[in-house]
């Protein structure tokens, strides 16, 4: 097993896969593939990839970072629940880390990521988090949209790298919107016990 801490990272919360791993301070391997589905089938592959490439197993692993949001509502769920799971049977911790996180470890001094029908999730100072029109977002201040999953995914790695020893709570998705999807209006059909 590595001496330094073996961190790996990956964020599934937009159209995209991404996945980083950090031993020490230094990124050891990393792969993006831009998809707009498909992130439920292609995420362990891709992980077990990245392990392979630099010579590492499961075993070797220190802490999981995951990317829990904003974003897309099925992608969030899909790494949170990954890594909640590769956590719990590997005995390590997970670390969660908000897209605002990652993007101020990037440098950006007014985190925002894109969102549909040209809004943008926001983290004004001293707010919690919102969603709002990118227009009115821009009056805030010079948006930086970061449109670098990977560039995310390694600053994700970096703050699981300083967060994973003090972690009490599993990852949860951070959601600040509702799903797309609407439960039917139609009436349910009666079901008839036994």
């Amino acid at each position: 097993m590595p001496s330094d801490p073996l961190i790996l990272a990956f964020d599934t919360s937009a159209a995209h896969c991404a996945a980083a791993l950090l031993q020490g301070d230094e990124v050891i391997a990393s792969r993006t593939e831009a998809m707009s589905r498909g992130q439920a089938e292609r995420l362990m592959p891709l992980l077990e990839e990245i392990l392979a490439e630099a010579g590492c197993t499961w075993s070797d692993l220190t802490a999981i970072g995951v990317g829990i949001g904003p974003g897309n509502f099925t992608g969030i769920r899909i790494s949170v629940s990954a890594a909640r799971g590769l956590a719990l049977g590997l005995g390590i911790p997970a670390v969660g880390v908000s897209g605002f996180d990652a993007l101020a470890e990037i440098g950006q001094e007014l985190p925002a990521i894109r969102a549909p029908r040209g809004q943008v999730y926001i983290a004004l100072p001293g707010q919690d988090p919102t969603l709002m029109a990118q227009e009115k977002a821009e009056s805030f201040g010079a948006l930086i949209l970061n449109d670098s999953p990977e560039q995310q995914v390694r600053a994700i790695a970096r703050l699981t790298l300083q967060r994973w020893p003090t972690v009490t709570e599993p990852p949860a998705p951070l959601y600040l919107r509702p799903a797309d999807a609407a439960p039917s209006k139609d009436t349910p059909p009666v079901l008839l016990d036994g």
